[in-house]
C-alpha cells in the first residue's frame, strides 16, 4: 500500500471484502469480453461504452438529487461499471490497465493536495483552489498560460455546464461585471434585443438572440453562486412531476391532455402546486 504520509496517520481502512470484490468484477468484465463470452459486450467500442458512461453519470446525479441510498449505490455500481469496462477495453488494446488507472489518479491527488500529504498549509478554500491551479500549470504543465479559455474544459460537457465553466474563466480573467446589477442589466438588454429579433421573425436572428439571452442568464447564475445546470435539471423535473399528476387526474376522468381545456389543466397544476407545499412541510 502506498505511503500516503509518513508524518500523518490513516486511521481509515477500505472494507475487507473491498479489493475481493473488486477483483471479481474485473473477471466478470473480462468474462464477458473472452471469447466465450457474450457476443455483445464483445462488440463494444470505445465511443459506445463513452456514450453509456456519459448516460450513467446522469442517472447517478438523478439519484443523488433523491432519498434513496439503494438506488445512489446502484447507480454508481453502473458508472464503475463502465469505467471497468472502459479499462479492460485499454488493456486488450495493449494501451494501460486499470491499474495504472488507479496509479496515476493517486499520484494525481496526493501531488494536488500538498496541504493535505505535504507540508503545505492553507488558509482557505480559495487559497486551495488556487494552489490546485498552479500545480496543475507549473507541475504538470495543463493550462499554461496563454492557452486558450476552454483548455481542459470538456466540449462533451452540457452545454449550459460548459458556459458556466467558461465563463468563471474568463471571469478569474478579470473580464467579468462588477456586481449582479450589472447582470441583470444585461439580462434585461438581452431579452429587449430578443423581443426585437422576434418581430422580425428571422430564425436567424432569433436563434443568436436566443443564445445570447441564455448565455447571459447562465453569468447571472454563476453570480449567485447557482449551478445553472443542477437548477435546470430541478425545474425540469419539477415541471414533468407536476404533469404527470395532471396526467393521472385526467386519466382517472377517461380524459387526456388533449381532451382538456387549458384552464381544466392550469386548475391541476395548481393543485400539484399546492400538493408539493404540504410534502416540503411533513
Amino acid at each position: 500500500m502506498t505511503d500516503l504520509n509518513p508524518k500523518r496517520t490513516v486511521s481509515w481502512k477500505p472494507p475487507a471484502d473491498a479489493g475481493e470484490k473488486f477483483r471479481e468484477l474485473l473477471a466478470i468484465i473480462a468474462r464477458l469480453r473472452g471469447p466465450d463470452g457474450c457476443p455483445w459486450d464483445r462488440a463494444q467500442q470505445k465511443g459506445d461504452i463513452g456514450r453509456y458512461l456519459i448516460e450513467e453519470a446522469y442517472e447517478v446525479l438523478e439519484a443523488l438529487e433523491g432519498s434513496s441510498p439503494e438506488n445512489v449505490q446502484e447507480e454508481l455500481g453502473d458508472l464503475l461499471f463502465q469505467i471497468l469496462f472502459l479499462a479492460r477495453m485499454a488493456e486488450e488494446a495493449g494501451e494501460f490497465n486499470i491499474a495504472d488507472v488507479l496509479k496515476e489518479i493517486s499520484a494525481k491527488m496526493i501531488r494536488r493536495h500538498p496541504h493535505v500529504f505535504g507540508d503545505a498549509t492553507v488558509a482557505s478554500v480559495e487559497e486551495v483552489r488556487t494552489n490546485w491551479e498552479r500545480i496543475k500549470a507549473e507541475v504538470e504543465h495543463k493550462g499554461d498560460k496563454g492557452s486558450p479559455l476552454c483548455d481542459g474544459i470538456p466540449r462533451s460537457l452540457p452545454t449550459l455546464a460548459r458556459a458556466q465553466r467558461i465563463t468563471a474563466r474568463a471571469a478569474e480573467a478579470g473580464f467579468d461585471w462588477r456586481d449582479t446589477a450589472g447582470v441583470l442589466n444585461k439580462v434585461e438588454e438581452e431579452l429587449a434585443e430578443f423581443r426585437a429579433a422576434l418581430e422580425t421573425k428571422d430564425p436567424e436572428r432569433m436563434k443568436e438572440e436566443a443564445g445570447d439571452l441564455l448565455f447571459t442568464l447562465v453569468n447571472l447564475c454563476r453570480f449567485a453562486r447557482v449551478d445553472a445546470e443542477a437548477a435546470l435539471r430541478a425545474s425540469l423535473r419539477k415541471f414533468t412531476d407536476r404533469f404527470s399528476h395532471i396526467e393521472r387526474k385526467l386519466a382517472a376522468q377517461g380524459k387526456t391532455p388533449k381532451d382538456s381545456s387549458i384552464a381544466e389543466m392550469d386548475r391541476i397544476w395548481e393543485e400539484a402546486k399546492k400538493l408539493e407545499g404540504r410534502s416540503r412541510t411533513i
